[in-house]
């Protein structure tokens, strides 16, 4: 019955979002910034449905670590289709989501990501892959923060996959805060009873930031080992509550 919900939520939505996205498109000629604000908060209400629906509760920690007032990377593991309405709707800036190019052919989720400035990586075209990586620079110098999970794919299990490190030029370039981000049990609510949705209990932790510039030179080389170690540590702790 949540599948059904969730999908049959997913459906009104989309159809709705057609007149949506010309205001959108309008509002977004006069002032940019007002457009992905306002789209951000129409896509964080409807996570909020879907968390709903699917009878996911959430667990929030350290949200006060994040700086309100600047642009930041943040920095996740990968575990469902869930981490992204679980992490979107606890982010307190305005952030563009770094996903896999083939969303990008997928009508009505593509054209909000991108109203949200999420970003669309080639995995199999370094070339490719380098232009959005520059694209995440030039945006985190707008003032738009980007959420990355630098596994690449979504693991399973109590492992996480090696982190890559591309992932953090973007940090490296600007300067900016990198915020490790630890979710937990996310998995639960559809991957381990894939077709369907299960109510769960999921914990997110943002990590205290992060600036490369204040790390030594071992651990900026090895920036993506350092950023994982501490998430890891985030997910061990947090096992007990979920």
């Amino acid at each position: 019955m949540r599948s059904f919900l969730a999908l049959l939520f997913l459906l009104v939505f989309f159809i709705i979002s057609i007149p949506i996205f010309l205001f959108e498109y309008i509002l977004g000629k006069f002032n940019h910034r007002a457009m992905v604000a306002s789209s951000q908060k129409i896509v964080v209400l409807a996570f909020h449905v879907i968390l709903f629906i699917s009878g996911v509760k959430r667990t929030v920690i350290g949200q006060n670590n994040i700086p309100k007032d600047e642009a930041i990377l943040y920095i996740a593991n990968h575990r469902s289709y869930f981490d992204v309405p679980v992490a979107y709707v606890s982010l307190p800036t305005l952030t563009g989501f770094m996903a896999k190019k083939e969303i990008a052919k997928i009508p009505f989720l593509s054209t909000w990501m991108r109203l949200i400035q999420c970003l669309f990586l080639d995995r199999e075209d370094i070339k490719q892959g380098l232009k959005t990586v520059l694209k995440g620079i030039e945006q985190i110098k707008s003032g738009y923060s980007v959420f990355i999970s630098p596994e690449g794919t979504r693991s399973h299990g109590t492992e996480m996959l090696p982190f890559k490190e591309g992932s953090f030029k973007m940090a490296e370039k600007t300067g900016c805060a990198i915020i490790p981000v630890a979710l937990s049990n996310t998995d639960d609510a559809f991957e381990n009873h894939s077709p369907w949705i299960h109510s769960t209990h999921v914990v997110i932790e943002f990590g205290k930031p992060i600036y490369p510039k204040e790390l030594s030179k071992e651990q900026v080389k090895f920036l993506g080992s350092y950023v994982q170690e501490i998430i890891r540590e985030m997910l061990e702790k947090n096992a007990p509550l979920v």
